[in-house]
């Protein structure tokens, strides 16, 4: 394929083409999956009550800043040794791959191993610390709702796909920042400029200096 021929490959892909290929990969299909059984369990449970309209809006106003957590103490862990062990977790490992090749699909997704014991942690926590069922229910159904939206939103920031509208083309910018510009900014991926601006990570990019580990974290390669 010539350079002309991959521009224009790039210019014609669409919101419809991002899609087809986002399902071809296990992390949406397992999110997908749990939001589904999710929703059936919630709605067969039924006790609908005011709270379970609080829980989604407070994590709405919580998940950036979560997102903004996991991002720079798990995802940008810097392995460690205690004695002869390394320590140095599968999403540190595979998020550094992710750096190396932004533009490699497979990479994108929160590793299909990772889920095996996210998921069953998220339940054990909507299970175990509300205080009625419905209600730990509406969490699952939210925490798994927001999963996958930050699966597709990081997803297709990654892809051809160009933006469309200020919004997205804010968070589009802000995360290509952090992976072209430097990796010790711009940390959420579903959101432009939230968590960043609160925690002191949302810098004017004309101030900031083009980091030589941006594609390398810590220095480390893979």
């Amino acid at each position: 394929m010539t350079i002309a021929t991959e521009r224009q490959a790039r210019k014609a892909f669409t919101l419809r083409d991002a899609a087809r290929h986002f399902w071809k990969y296990p992390s949406p299909w397992v999110l997908g999956t749990t939001f589904i059984v999710a929703v059936m369990v919630r709605v067969l449970v039924g006790d609908w009550q005011v709270t379970d309209a609080l829980v989604p809006a407070a994590m709405l106003a919580v998940f950036p800043f979560f997102e903004w957590l996991v991002h720079v103490f798990i995802l940008h862990w810097r392995p460690k040794r205690v004695g002869r062990l390394t320590i140095d977790p599968l999403l540190a490992r595979e998020h550094r791959r992710h750096h190396i090749d932004p533009r490699r699909v497979g990479l994108i997704f929160i590793p299909w191993r990772a889920l095996l014991w996210v998921v069953p942690l998220a339940s054990a926590v909507a299970l175990l610390a509300f205080p009625r069922a419905g209600m730990g229910l509406t969490f699952l159904v939210f925490i798994v709702a927001l999963g996958l939206c930050y699966e597709w939103t990081h997803y297709l920031i990654h892809t051809d796909y160009k933006p469309k509208n200020a919004v997205y083309r804010a968070i589009w910018r802000n995360h290509r920042q952090h992976h072209y510009k430097n990796e010790h900014y711009w940390f959420t991926v579903t959101s432009a400029g939230t968590a960043d601006r609160v925690l002191g990570t949302y810098p004017d990019p004309a101030t900031v200096p083009t980091s030589p580990t941006a594609k390398n974290l810590h220095a480390l390669g893979a």
